[in-house]
């Protein structure tokens, strides 16, 4: 599993960046939720490469039998 990080900037004028790596699809929009309630009102979320990437599922492991 890759590494999950949220970087913040808290810029002069009060505003704060939220940046998420390693999370793919919308989960960074659910890890976040509860932090961003307590920040405050969002302004403007841009989505980056990841959040367009589609989050695998687990697929059961193929089973090989040998017939005699």
């Amino acid at each position: 599993m890759a590494q999950q990080s949220i970087r913040f900037r808290i810029r002069p004028d009060g505003r704060v960046e939220e940046l998420v790596e390693g999370v793919q699809g919308q989960g960074c929009e659910r890890l976040t939720e509860g932090i961003e309630a307590r920040l405050g009102a969002v302004q403007q979320r841009l989505s980056t490469a990841e959040a367009y990437q589609v989050t695998p599922q687990h697929q059961p492991e193929a089973q090989t039998t040998q017939l005699s």
